[in-house]
């Protein structure tokens, strides 16, 4: 399939280029982590209200022709959208768009891994916050622990590396885990990363984040990190750094006490279809609801131009101060 003519690329006002979108394809989950959900749980979206599979496929037609070359399925846990490879497909099909990556709990890979390379997926991002099953229980309010270790190994097998393992430290909870989780990724450092992601809190702090320059410190107590260049094009924000003893690469994402908003080159589609062109701020209208009624192409094109031109400078959330953040993370999508 031959390439559309090239549009001018989507740049906003502070001339960021914007050349990756993350989509969540659902609000639904399969785990309750403490530091994305109330306890009390959340109200989902109903199903009318989610992005058509055909609808995503139309937003990210009018993305590539404008420069989009990287898309990330997320959620809530996307592998409970029915029939995900169909989507995977579709986007594969889009002329531009040359890595097509998904963020997801793991719970299900030990099935769908295969499916999903044969559809086109080229990588999978996993969340595992410990590796202690017993805390991993607690923190992800029920979660089996086993079974994401045997995705894991599901996607490993499927070629869906470098598989990047992203984990949240939280003050008093779970930062005994920082080595552990070091030491056992440590085992496969050619086909595993690990991601240590500063808690953002999202309506209310319901936890203490912990710093990355820390995490460093703490890691360089016991291990040797030398600074990894080898970024390439799927390091995103992440700092790499790579652990001398065993060659595991290592990266922090830390958009709280080393704000990363002036490189910021993403954007997130909601599930409801909202543009979210800063992930603190919830403040754009719905792509969905243009589509729906009737717009073309080029009216879809210059609503998104129109979104990102308005994208934020930053936001000012720090480690113990400043705003939160807007929305509920499970629809926003991480």
């Amino acid at each position: 399939m031959t390439r559309p003519l090239p549009r001018p690329p989507l740049i906003d006002r502070f001339g960021r280029t914007h050349t990756y979108v993350r989509i969540s394809v659902t609000d639904r989950c399969n785990f309750r982590c403490v530091y994305c959900m109330p306890e009390e749980g959340l109200s989902w979206m109903p199903r009318s209200e989610l992005l058509r599979y055909e609808e995503i496929c139309a937003v990210l037609r009018a993305f590539a022709r404008m420069g989009v070359r990287k898309v990330r399925l997320t959620g809530g846990e996307p592998t409970l959208r029915a029939d995900i490879e169909s989507l995977i497909a579709g986007l594969a099909a889009i002329p531009g768009l040359d890595d097509i990556a998904m963020t997801t709990k793991g719970l299900t890979l030990d099935k769908l891994a295969g499916r999903l390379a044969r559809a086109g997926l080229h990588r999978v991002n996993i969340s595992i916050d410990s590796v202690d099953p017993e805390r991993f229980r607690r923190l992800t309010r029920g979660g089996d622990l086993s079974r994401v270790i045997r995705g894991i190994e599901a996607a490993r097998e499927a070629g869906l590396t470098p598989i990047k393992l992203n984990a949240v430290v939280l003050k008093g909870e779970n930062e005994e885990d920082l080595h552990g989780l070091v030491d056992w990724a440590g085992n496969w450092p050619d086909d595993l990363e690990l991601r240590f992601i500063e808690y953002m809190p999202f309506e209310a702090r319901w936890h203490e984040s912990v710093a990355s320059s820390e995490l460093r410190r703490r890691l360089s107590e016991r291990l040797t990190l030398e600074p990894d260049g080898t970024r390439g094009h799927t390091a995103g924000p992440a700092r790499m750094w790579k652990i001398a003893q065993t060659g595991l690469r290592v990266g922090f994402i830390s958009p709280l006490s080393e704000h990363f908003c002036a490189r910021c080159n993403r954007l997130r589609l909601q599930a409801d279809g909202h543009l979210r062109t800063c992930l603190a701020h919830e403040d754009t209208p719905s792509l969905r609801d243009l589509l729906r009624a009737g717009a073309d192409e080029d009216t879809l094109e210059q609503a998104i131009r129109t979104m990102v031109l308005g994208k934020p400078e930053g936001h000012d959330c720090g480690l113990d101060d400043g705003t939160v953040f807007e929305g509920v993370m499970t629809g926003i999508g991480g």
